[in-house]
């Protein structure tokens, strides 16, 4: 089974999401403060540099579960950013290019000693732009696991072994030799990996034994793929796919698109001359932006997805698949009130007191020992009106109320806006008469 090519695709769309997490922060400016300390995934820093700080790491290591044969060919493309400094004195910067190395071996290689492959980048300079030489080496290994099923655990070691001429003793200058936002994908030509996040029963065990450092292996490609891994510094879900409604990178992935994209375009004229000045894909993002149209931007605005597609109303025919009949939602969602008719707030009532407390009853507000808030000793003893009575997924009572005298408080129910307190957090007013 050789991999999908478009299967690879979708793989390294997640990748280079990856790759550029966090290499240039909104507003994209270099004046900005976020942008002074930069590249904080996946960075393998030269092993000198442990001295200095010992939490950055020099190597990081992804082992996986794969069902295959002695003859199946693995490869590994390493990925990561390399970094290259603008030497212009009066504009400098630090960008940098994407890096992939790709190795491949067989199984029967791999389960003997360690497979080590070389990796070299030799340094340059173009220009005003110049970046340091760079040696690593990735190293790979098998080992068949006891039991009657026979599956493989795979290890793979990306290690950084630059060796500065001068130890560095900065962070911004060892990240002239560190291999950044560094992840591996892992294919195999015949076989299947197995999911570490949720694995047959068979394999809990030997997933729970998988030593993993600076990185994580889940399933990539769609959901019908079972040859690729991606072991990435971000944690994912298996199979994550990049979000439909984005327009292009925003070098924020795990950030809301829609409003990284409202912001950007209310950046005045000489805020976006200044991002466009400070990195070339700062200013293909501006200009990209600029240039939206209406529909990318409503297609943006809202979306609800179901992690799980064993729900009510989707999968009853064999032949729907993720990625050719979209997954439906159901006709009313869980958390809406009209998915359980047993459910109204606006009816429901509870006892208190032996006292009758729905929509429309008057109580006095009595915040308990459970409350930590020490603005609720101001509400103790006032009078409130109740909006609603509500019942949690667990069984428990939550009493929607609004001050009586609170002059914010039509306001603020029309806004949907009241406290809450628990039976036993409130007195029946007419207890008082």
């Amino acid at each position: 089974m050789i991999v999908n090519p478009a299967h690879l695709d979708q793989a390294r769309a997640v990748a280079d999401a990856i790759l550029y997490e966090g290499y240039l922060l909104y507003p994209y400016r270099k004046s900005a403060q976020k942008n002074q300390s930069r590249f904080q995934f996946g960075v393998l820093m030269p092993p000198a540099y442990g001295a200095v700080d010992p939490c950055e790491l020099p190597a990081s290591q992804a082992e996986c579960l794969l069902d295959c044969g002695d003859d199946t060919r693995i490869w590994i493309l390493a990925r990561f950013l390399h970094l290259r400094r603008r030497e212009d004195p009066s504009d400098a910067w630090d960008e940098a290019i994407d890096r992939e190395h790709r190795v491949a071996a067989s199984v029967d290689r791999l389960l003997g000693a360690d497979a080590v492959f070389p990796v070299h980048v030799p340094g340059g300079q173009q220009g005003t732009h110049m970046w340091e030489p760079l040696d690593a080496v990735i190293r790979v290994h098998a080992e068949r696991l006891p039991g009657p099923y026979g599956v493989l655990r795979l290890r793979v070691r990306v290690e950084n072994r630059t060796a500065p001429q001068a130890p560095p003793e900065v962070r911004r200058v060892a990240l002239r030799y560190a291999l950044i936002s560094a992840h591996t994908i892992i294919g195999a030509e015949a076989g299947t990996f197995l999911s570490l996040t949720d694995p047959p029963e068979w394999a809990a065990g030997f997933a729970a034994e998988c030593a993993n450092t600076g990185t994580w292996p889940v399933l990539a490609g769609p959901p019908e793929c079972g040859n690729l891994m991606l072991a990435s510094p971000i944690i994912l879900y298996d199979h994550p796919q990049i979000a439909p409604e984005s327009a292009g990178d925003l070098f924020d992935a795990t950030e809301i698109d829609e409003i990284l994209t409202l912001r950007t375009l209310a950046m005045t004229d000489a805020e976006k001359a200044e991002a466009r000045a400070t990195d070339p894909r700062a200013a293909d993002l501006l200009d990209r932006l600029d240039g939206l149209p209406p529909e990318m931007m409503d297609k943006m605005h809202g979306a609800i997805r179901y992690l799980d597609d064993k729900r009510p109303g989707f999968g009853d025919d064999p032949s729907d698949l993720g990625d050719t009949h979209p997954a439906q939602p159901p006709s009313a969602p869980w958390w809406d009130p009209g998915s359980d008719r047993s459910v109204s707030p606006q009816t429901d009532h509870v006892l208190v007191r032996g006292v009758r407390v729905a929509r429309g009853s008057k109580v006095i507000m009595r915040p308990g020992s459970r409350r930590a808030d020490a603005q609720d000793l101001f509400l103790a003893g006032r009078e409130a009106l109740v909006q609603a009575v509500l019942f949690d997924v667990d069984g428990q009572v939550h009493v929607a109320v609004s001050p009586a005298d609170d002059p914010l408080a039509e306001l603020q129910s029309s806004h949907g806006r009241f406290l809450y307190f628990a039976p036993d957090e409130i007195e029946p007013k007419e207890e008082q008469a």
